[in-house]
This record gives structure tokens, C-alpha cells and sequence, in this order.
């Protein structure tokens, strides 16, 4: 994981405004969420692993030996989302604020250290805020109307106590969780469809580029030598001439670093590689599309139980078990029978959606709202805009445990679990508590007559701890739905990317000719 890090972010950063802190930094965060990412299929492995395929738990998964898993994957979680927090809020914005100070002001170094600290503590303050209303947000309201105000109090202690902090945690990985699903639905749906049909479409011939490009230098150089002509006779030219000449150079000056770059590109080597395999790109690209759609249409599936068959907004519309299957969930219950195929495909769908994200990320750069902030280039991207991609790809990894646990729900909680008084326990609640079927709380009455017979993923618990973070990534799902079909539309209505795409542009703020064609040698 460490050396994939390495080489993708020294495969995108700038050589000229290359930093220590920021590669080291950006590294570390990448790692940390792809090592994140990885915690979902552990999780359900161990759960799974604990019992025998006919619902008895095996010989060594005592109770004491299931609680000390659960407990050593509890822990990991707890450092790991520790270490996201300790990222997004101090070390990832320290880092950006440091060197954006840097930049204004190359003097005193402890001047920049303090002003990086003075807008650091900022993201610590809100940090801080959402543990404390993590911590003390009341779950179980007292039933008796005379409480006093001091026993309401005492009980917000008790639940922060024996909680554990799990609460706090839960809380503000959840808010950080709602943040990287607006990212996914920014990136990640759009990398879903944009990522295999650029595959498929492939990019347009450098060598046809290169023509086009050096007839448009000779329009552009005639266009100036007629303005030019004007004032041979020593007449000033007008402002408006003026002007026009201006732009006609800038615009001379892109073209001619474009073909410096068409024409290492289409010498080198890497060129050339990538014709040869040509073929095996439209394989991946049609295999990425056909995966894009069985997730859309899993996801699609999903959210419409529980718009039909959930207990409703007021309780994250969690459904009590599955009534619209979907291609996942039934693919993964056969993949089951033949270990570990499950475990891949959980593993393939995770790393697929993050490989997706960077391609989403780096197809449209890195944007708030309208405004591009910075563009994500092969060899120049520049030290912020990689604080930024990290950031982003931590928040999305938050989201993606959701995702998974959407497309498949049931797997993602017990994972290939059995229990042995499966008919009886859902004939008896179907009888004695169907009147409550579309109450708030069904769902947990269920969920604790089962804990004895199944043991519950610690992703789970994350991710439910508040009802209300379940709505919203119920809409949040809808959401990335449709901007994956607009994607899809927009990507298959565009014509073949140029084989330099985005790599020289005339606004481009970090352009160097000579960073470009290392790539190509």
C-alpha cells in the first residue's frame, strides 16, 4: 500500500513546487484510507469465520474469544477513524495552511507556523464541537415525565460511560461520513462513467493532433502578420489591435507548448505501449461499465425496498430484511459455497469505488461549487491540490462502507452467518409484534432477540448509530443514482479525449514545458 501511494502521488506531483512535508503527508493520508477501506471485508470475515455453516458457533468461538474479536476490530476501527480525525482537522489543514504561507511570505518560519496554527484551530474547534454532541446526545429518552433536569444530565454521563466513547466517535465520523458522500456523489458517480467509457473511446492519434495543431500555429501566425501589417507605415496600432495581438500571441505561445509535447509523445515509447494493448483497454472498459451498472442497479433496488418496505424516515429507513433482491445479494450467497470468493468480490467492489473516485477526481479537479480550485495533472499538480485529493478519497472511504452496506445489507451485518431458529424466530415476531412492523424501533427489537445467535459486524454499529445519518444517505444513494445516469449520458455524448487532455491549457496557473515530457521519454 505504502509503495502504490508513493508512486501515485510522485507519478502526479508537481517536480517544481514538490515539498517533503506535503508528499510525506499526502502519502500517509492515502495509505490511511486505503488500509481504512480494507477494514470492511476483515470485518465481515472474522464475524463469519466464527460459525460452522449449520448456525453452531464453533469449538474455540466461546463467548470470551468472540468478545475479544469483536473487541480487537473495534479497536482497530477506533484507530483508524482516530486517524482520520486526527488528519481532516489537524494535520492535512496545518500542513495546506503552512505552505500556503509559505508561499506569500518566505521568511520566518515560525511565523508561518503560528499563522498555520491560528487557522488550524478552526477544524479543531469543530472537531472538538462534534465529539462533545456525539458524546452527550441523548439515545434513550427517560420514559417517566417527572425526571428532573439533574436526572436527565446524570443520564447523558452514564450513556457517554458505557459507551466508552464509542458515541463520540460515531458521531463525528458519521458528519464527516455525510461530507464524503457529497463527494461521492460528485466523484465517484461521475468516475463510474466516465472512467470505462474513456477506456473504451481511447484518445485521439497524437500524430493527427499534431497536424491539427501546426495548421492552426499557421493560421494564428498569419492572423498576426496581417494586424501587424497595419503599421508598417509607422501608424500606431488601435487598442483594439493592440488587444487582438496580445491574445493572438498567448494563444501562439499554448499552441507551440502543445506541440512540443505532441511531439514527445508521439516518440515515445509509453505511446506506443499503449497502442499495442489497445485492445485489452476495451475489454477493461467494458467489464468496468457492466460493474458500473450492477452496482447502479443493486443500489437502485436497495433503495426502493426501503422506500416501500422501510418503517420510514423517522427511522433511517432501515428495513428488516431484504423483499426486492438485487444482482449483488444474490450473487454473493452462491460466491459463499467456494471460499474466499466472496471476500474478493467485497475486497474488488471497495477498491473498485476508490479507483473510480480518483479517476472522477482527476477527470474534473477539485472544486467548490462553481469555482475549480485546482486541477489533478499527470507530473504538475500542485502540493495543495494533493492535500486536497487526499482529503477528499479519506472522507469518500467513510462513505463507502455505507455504499457496500446498501448494495448488500444483510451480508454486510452478519455477514455468511447462519442461525438455527431462523423459521421459528420470524414466525413469533411476525405474531406478537405486527402491529409494530412500521414503528420507530422495530428494527432494534428484532436486532437485540438476534444478537445471541449472530454476531453483528462492528461496521454496523458505526454506521446506525443515528437514524438520522441513515436517512441521509438514504436520499444521498437517490442522489448518486442519477448523477451516475447524467454522467453516463454526458461521457457517451463526448467525442475521443485528446491524448494531452487538460495538459495545456491557457489558464492553466502551474504549466511547465518541461514536466510534461519526462512521462514520454
Amino acid at each position: 500500500i505504502l509503495v502504490f501511494c508513493w508512486v501515485y502521488v510522485r507519478k502526479y506531483q508537481s517536480r517544481r513546487e514538490s515539498e517533503v512535508i506535503s508528499t510525506i503527508t499526502a502519502i500517509f493520508a492515502l495509505a490511511v484510507a486505503l488500509i481504512s477501506s480494507a477494514l470492511l471485508p476483515v470485518d465481515i470475515f472474522l464475524v463469519s469465520y466464527m460459525k460452522n455453516q449449520n448456525g453452531t458457533f464453533k469449538e474455540w468461538a466461546d463467548a470470551n474469544v468472540s468478545r475479544q474479536i469483536e473487541d480487537t476490530v473495534l479497536y482497530g476501527y477506533y484507530t483508524l477513524y482516530s486517524i482520520i480525525l486526527f488528519c481532516v482537522f489537524l494535520w492535512i489543514p496545518f500542513v495546506y495552511f503552512y505552505y500556503e504561507e509559505k508561499e506569500e511570505d518566505d521568511g520566518n518560519t515560525c511565523s508561518q507556523v503560528k499563522t498555520a496554527l491560528k487557522y488550524t484551530l478552526g477544524f479543531i474547534t469543530i472537531c472538538a464541537i462534534l465529539l462533545l454532541i456525539g458524546a452527550f446526545v441523548p439515545l434513550d429518552i427517560p420514559n417517566k415525565k417527572n425526571s428532573t433536569e439533574w436526572e436527565k444530565v446524570k443520564l447523558l454521563f452514564e450513556e457517554f460511560g458505557s459507551s466508552h466513547g464509542l458515541t463520540a466517535l460515531s458521531f463525528s465520523i458519521s458528519s464527516l461520513t455525510v461530507i464524503g458522500m457529497l463527494a461521492a456523489i460528485t466523484y465517484t458517480a461521475y468516475g463510474m462513467s466516465a472512467l470505462p467509457l474513456n477506456l473504451i473511446k481511447g484518445t485521439t492519434s497524437a500524430a493527427y493532433e499534431r497536424l491539427e495543431n501546426t495548421e492552426d500555429i499557421e493560421e494564428v501566425e498569419q492572423h498576426l502578420l496581417r494586424i501587424k501589417s497595419k503599421c508598417r507605415d509607422g501608424r500606431p496600432l488601435s487598442s483594439r489591435d493592440r488587444r487582438t495581438v496580445q491574445q493572438l500571441e498567448e494563444r501562439l505561445r499554448t499552441l507551440r507548448r502543445r506541440e512540443r509535447h505532441l511531439e514527445s509523445i508521439e516518440k515515445s515509447w509509453w505511446t506506443k505501449f499503449c497502442e499495442a494493448i489497445r485492445p485489452l483497454k476495451i475489454v477493461w472498459g467494458v467489464f468496468f461499465i457492466i460493474v458500473a451498472l450492477l452496482f447502479t442497479v443493486s443500489l437502485f433496488l436497495s433503495n426502493l425496498d426501503k422506500a416501500l418496505h422501510s418503517a420510514g424516515f423517522d427511522s433511517g429507513f432501515i428495513i428488516l430484511g431484504t423483499n426486492l433482491t438485487n444482482p449483488l445479494n444474490m450473487l454473493l450467497p452462491v460466491l459463499q459455497t467456494v471460499f474466499p470468493l466472496d471476500y474478493i468480490l467485497i475486497t474488488t467492489i471497495v477498491m473498485y469505488f476508490i479507483f473510480t473516485s480518483m479517476a472522477g477526481i482527476r477527470n474534473m479537479g477539485i472544486w467548490f461549487f462553481w469555482i475549480r480550485l485546482y486541477k489533478i495533472r499527470r507530473g504538475k499538480t500542485r502540493p495543495q491540490a494533493l492535500l486536497f485529493l487526499c482529503m477528499i478519497l479519506l472522507l469518500i472511504v467513510l462513505h463507502t462502507s455505507y455504499m457496500i452496506y446498501s448494495l448488500a445489507p444483510q451480508y454486510v451485518m452478519y455477514g455468511s452467518q447462519k442461525y438455527l431458529v431462523q423459521v421459528r424466530c420470524n414466525t413469533f415476531f411476525k405474531q406478537k409484534y405486527s402491529y409494530l412492523l412500521y414503528e420507530k424501533y422495530t428494527v432494534y427489537i428484532l436486532f437485540a432477540f438476534l444478537l445471541d445467535q449472530c454476531i453483528v459486524t462492528r461496521t454496523y454499529l458505526f454506521l446506525h448509530k443515528f437514524w438520522f445519518f441513515s436517512a441521509a444517505y438514504y436520499f444521498g444513494n437517490w442522489a448518486f443514482i442519477a448523477v451516475f445516469l447524467i454522467g453516463l449520458i454526458v461521457s457517451c455524448c463526448k467525442g475521443k479525449k485528446s491524448v494531452i487532455e487538460g495538459e495545456v491549457d491557457e489558464d492553466d496557473s502551474d504549466m511547465s514545458d518541461d514536466e510534461l515530457s519526462v512521462y514520454y521519454r
